[in-house]
């Protein structure tokens, strides 16, 4: 069955670059950035794994932690590290889980026959502590992620989370966001006592603090 948003995601033990790892107890009270690249040694997936590491602080303040998989065994991983480290400029420290006989990359429907039989395409899986999946994205071989939209889109869901908000195209923190029309205005009057601007009956907008 496919994996669909507000599922509790696939449990799975794996061998990683940290240690062995029993994936719903490593994400524990936090959100999880679970990445898929086709392999180690490429240069689209070295650029990613560099910028994944130089954003740690990022993922960090929003307790989302990020962690890595290629259908490479752990030994591959670790020589790569070596050379993402050196070619991007940083440490890498959060964890690459070894899958060569690709069955999490199946699990997570991670492998696309289309572009490959036997690497992963570039999957995102936004997990939150509930361990449901909140947010997809696929990226095919040649396209590197875009990380701003990675961090833009946490944001959002956990604004969402906190306010009990939604967010219009292009939203980035400290902008307007929008009531949802499932909360009527006598409810939205204890939920938003700064008050809110009525464009349409069903569109209405205001700012939140966090």
């Amino acid at each position: 069955m496919p994996l669909l948003l507000g599922d509790i995601v696939p449990d799975f033990t794996a061998d990683t670059t940290t240690g062995p790892v029993s994936f719903h107890d490593w994400i524990g009270d936090d959100w999880a950035f679970f990445f898929s690249h086709p392999a180690d040694f490429t240069p689209v997936c070295t650029t990613e794994m560099g910028r994944t590491s130089q954003l740690s602080a990022e993922f960090d303040k929003r307790g989302v932690k990020p962690i890595g998989l290629s259908t490479d065994s752990v030994d591959e991983h670790l020589k790569w590290i070596d050379d993402v480290n050196d070619t991007q400029n940083t440490t890498l420290r959060f964890p690459i889980v070894a899958d060569p006989d690709l069955q999490i990359a199946r699990l997570y429907d991670m492998i696309h026959p289309a572009q490959s039989e036997t690497a992963a395409v570039r999957s995102v899986f936004i997990i939150d502590n509930n361990k449901k999946l909140r947010l997809t994205m696929t990226y095919p071989m040649s396209v590197g992620r875009n990380f701003d939209e990675i961090l833009r889109a946490v944001d959002a869901l956990q604004a969402g989370d906190r306010h009990r908000i939604a967010t219009p195209a292009d939203w980035r923190p400290g902008d307007e966001v929008i009531i949802p029309p499932s909360i009527d205005d006598a409810a939205a009057k204890g939920l938003f006592p700064q008050g809110w601007t009525t464009h349409r009956p069903y569109l209405r907008t205001t700012r939140v603090q966090d």
